[in-house]
């Protein structure tokens, strides 16, 4: 479930054409408050003006605007206008503290233009009631921004968090400490502390091409002081995905990381933060707290001021949250069950994404096969025990039969990745057709039960095509029994999943799947670029059961996660994992024909946990298990 949820009445702050000087963005708000009353500097940009030195350039400033209600903000003004020789281009990006009775305001000064790394410097503005600044000062001799105080002294000193090399990434968010406030400007002590700049960095990075930068001044909790700042991912990228993400510190030394989010809080999504100046833009600069509610103002597109509310309990769970609590398939210690065999041409480049089903003691395994001519079929295994192979066909059980599936063109071809549901006495396979001249589609062949488990796999019905031409479509199933009289169909028609209630399986005379999504990629998160699903939906008492994979943008691996849908309505999302379950970690996972990818298409319950078969680098089989009631139970926690 999402922590924090945006104001519906975003933006709360916009350009006003109407006053030259934030006619083009009115952004990036820094919060504070005080007496019932919430502050708010922010980023003011102007018309584009003729510079005293030559260029038109839209110079920025610092607003100010005030609010009783943390929502509707009023007397806009100018704050802190560029004055001196090092801020002459622009004062932005301003993060406000109150010590003692003093208000520091640090900001982004531009010394210079064309802007580089050698002219974006921060700088500090001092004042006793955020009318007047008393005094300034440029704050470091190198590049930085996002600088901010912590609310209160630490052991007597002054606490700062600031972004060293911000335009000369990736950026290193990095702590430092003062003994009187006149340190803070002391050029001597900025040059010593820079030398040893990575002995001063929080350690955030989880990829070397991603980009961190502070975000809002930090907020301090009983648990630790709250700091929210920007995470963006693939930063020199064409595409960056900006996200905003948090870290907790101690209270004692902030140095110490005592807790920290996984996956972004917020990312763009609406149409506010998708276009503006500097299009698909969330970027955190003000936190504020009432009660237990902490307000996240936020710069949307660079252009207009935003606000989300959010529990600062959930929140503070979630950072601290041990990753080794949420629930996790466990592999089995004899994986790989399944692999090429060289004395089986047909299997002997790879065997993966297996069906699987239980029935007359044994679980059923239907398997993608390939050979070196990369055509797909599929082979046939059992296990009594559900995890150790007790009996392997030694020839294909499926075998490509009509014109859809047959290689047309160089490339793989065939029949791939079954999932199998049984409805009544009937098993419906559903899988993928490849004749590698067009998209792939998806197919239907069914089996009575009984003759699949009396292994009379030529009994398999004549496939039919049911996703529509030209069409990348697949990834499909049956729900095992029909809902409010319909029979109910997942498929994926890139990039999302789609649902479809259908009053019969007859496919004939061109009617085929439409494209219903219900189920999409989060940008940001593990499952960004691409999902679908992988296992047949399961009944259980809290809902249907879904495993599904999702592709991420930043690293392409395939992981999977869990889905948890209405058992009345099984188009309505009620939990969805929001951390994967599964990922590429073994070597048989990490490298084969395609690196990184674990991959299920069956799944059953046995003995209160969900067994799981799935295809490793697209080359071999494992099994993994999960126990279903700790998974469930976090599937509602996470929400849809």
């Amino acid at each position: 479930m999402p922590i924090f949820h945006r104001s519906f009445e975003n933006p709360v702050l916009v350009p006003e054409s109407d006053i030259p000087w934030e006619a083009e963005g009115a952004f990036n708000g820094s919060a504070i408050r005080e007496k019932g009353k919430t502050h708010l500097l922010y980023r003011a940009q102007s018309l584009p003006l003729l510079h005293d030195e030559g260029p038109w350039l839209s110079i920025s400033s610092i607003g100010h605007a005030e609010s009783d209600d943390d929502i509707h903000f009023r007397a806009h003004r100018q704050f802190i206008t560029p004055k001196e020789s090092w801020e002459r281009f622009g004062c932005e990006d301003p993060r406000v503290t109150k010590i003692d009775d003093t208000y520091y305001t640090f900001y982004t000064a531009l010394g210079g233009f064309p802007f580089g790394p050698e002219n974006i410097r921060v700088a500090v503005a001092l004042s006793k009631n955020l009318k007047k600044v008393s005094e300034r000062h440029l704050v470091t001799p190198f590049n930085a921004k996002a600088m901010a105080l912590f609310p209160e002294k630490i052991d007597g000193k002054f606490w700062a968090i600031l972004t060293a090399n911000t335009d000369l990434p990736p950026g290193k968010i990095a702590l430092a400490s003062f003994d009187t406030k006149e340190d803070l400007w002391n050029e001597a002590k900025w040059q010593e502390w820079y030398k040893n700049l990575d002995r001063h960095t929080l350690p955030l990075q989880r990829h070397p091409h991603d980009h961190v930068e502070l975000g809002a001044a930090p907020l301090k909790t009983k648990e630790g002081f709250l700091v929210f700042y920007s995470y963006i991912q693939n930063y020199q990228s064409p595409n960056p995905i900006f996200t905003i993400e948090a870290i907790l510190l101690d209270l004692h030394d902030p140095r110490k990381i005592i807790g920290q989010s996984r996956s972004p809080l917020l990312v763009p999504e609406e149409e506010y933060e998708e276009y503006g100046k500097v299009r698909d833009i969330v970027f955190p600069s003000g936190a504020t707290r009432k009660g237990n509610t902490i307000f996240l103002y936020y710069g949307a597109a660079d252009t207009t001021t935003c606000v989300a509310q959010g529990d600062i309990k959930k929140l503070l769970a979630e950072l601290t949250r041990d990753p080794a609590d949420y629930p996790r398939f466990e592999r089995f210690r004899g994986n790989p069950i399944l692999s090429p065999l060289p004395s089986n041409g047909w299997e002997s480049k790879a065997v993966f994404n297996p069906a699987a089903v239980y029935g007359r003691g044994k679980v059923r395994i239907l398997y993608r096969a390939m050979g070196e001519d990369d055509t797909s079929v599929f082979g046939y295994a059992e296990s009594k025990d559900g995890l150790r192979i007790s009996l392997r066909h030694d020839a294909p059980v499926y075998s490509p039969r009509e014109d859809f599936e047959q290689k047309k063109n160089p490339g793989n071809s065939g029949v791939e990745d079954p999932r199998i549901t049984k409805l009544g006495d009937t098993y419906y396979m559903l899988y993928t057709a490849v004749d590698a001249a067009g998209p792939p589609r998806v197919a239907l062949s069914s089996i009575s039960v009984k003759d699949f488990l009396d292994k009379k796999f030529e009994r398999f019905s004549k496939p039919m095509l049911i996703s529509p031409p030209n069409i990348d479509d697949k990834d499909a199933c049956l729900f095992p029994e029909k809902i409010n009289g319909k029979y109910v169909l997942l498929h994926r028609i890139q990039p999302a999943i789609d649902i479809n209630f259908l009053d019969d399986l007859d496919f004939t005379e061109g009617r085929f799947l439409t494209h219903r999504p219900f189920v999409f990629p989060r940008r940001g998160m593990w499952d960004s670029k691409k999902i679908g699903i992988n296992s047949i939906p399961i009944k259980t008492n809290k809902g249907w059961l879904i495993l599904y994979h999702g592709v991420s943008e930043h690293d392409h691996h395939y992981r999977v996660g869990a889905l948890l849908l209405d058992l009345e309505h099984p188009d309505r999302v009620i939990g969805r994992s929001r951390y994967p379950i599964f990922e590429p970690e073994k070597p048989y996972e990490r490298e084969g024909v395609v690196p990184n990818v674990v991959f299920p298409c069956g799944a059953i319950v046995r003995g209160g946990k969900l067994l799981t078969y799935y295809g490793g680098a697209d080359r071999v089989i494992g099994s993994a298990f999960i126990p279903l009631p700790k998974l469930l139970k976090q599937l509602l926690e996470d929400g849809p």
